[in-house]
């Protein structure tokens, strides 16, 4: 696994689940005169069913946070957060929702 630990909320408000994550990762650009590392791909999970499929570049700043809104869903529920980088390395994080 690349970089650091991730960090995650996920909260229901108005029958929709919002999900905060913050993925540590070093993001390195060419311009940076550093090899190109970054974040290629993202998936969000609810109860282990694919709610969130994205592909991202290294236009993304370093230790990127995204939100996502997830309609539905229910106190308890099970969110999963995951991601592939450009050089096959990868992280995830598991939450309930509170």
């Amino acid at each position: 696994m690349a970089a650091g630990p991730m960090k995650m909320r996920a909260t229901i408000a108005g029958g929709n689940i919002d999900v905060r994550v913050l993925m540590t990762h070093p993001m390195t650009t060419a311009q940076s005169g550093q090899p190109l590392h970054f974040i290629q791909n993202v998936v969000v999970k609810q109860n282990g069913k694919t709610v969130i499929e994205a592909e991202i570049s290294q236009a993304v700043s370093r230790n990127p946070v995204f939100t996502f809104r997830l309609k539905g869903g229910a106190k308890g529920d099970k969110i999963e957060v995951s991601w592939v980088d450009n050089k096959g390395d990868s992280n995830k994080i598991e939450s309930a929702v509170a």
